[in-house]
């Protein structure tokens, strides 16, 4: 997920790591099949944040390389950092 182009969607396909931290994310909306797409990213890299379900969701890099997405979907207009 971290080599995705910025603001492409994509769905998620698997979640990797630990029960625990698996059922976090889960918790969170993000489970196999939805649909997110990286809707910003903070001035040093980390933390990302992604869109899910309608709602955003910032993640730190290490835990958004757990998630495992199909292959990017139609690109969408990216917004601009201010």
């Amino acid at each position: 997920m971290l080599a995705w182009p910025f603001g492409q969607a994509a769905s998620i396909r698997r979640i990797k790591g630990s029960r625990a931290f698996r059922r976090r994310l889960m918790e969170l909306g993000l489970v196999p099949g939805t649909r997110i797409r990286v809707a910003k990213v903070a001035p040093l890299g980390d933390p990302l944040e992604l869109e899910v379900r309608g709602s955003r969701l910032s993640l730190r890099r290490h835990e958004i390389a757990a998630l495992e997405v199909s292959s990017p979907e139609r690109p969408r207009r990216l917004r601009v950092l201010s």
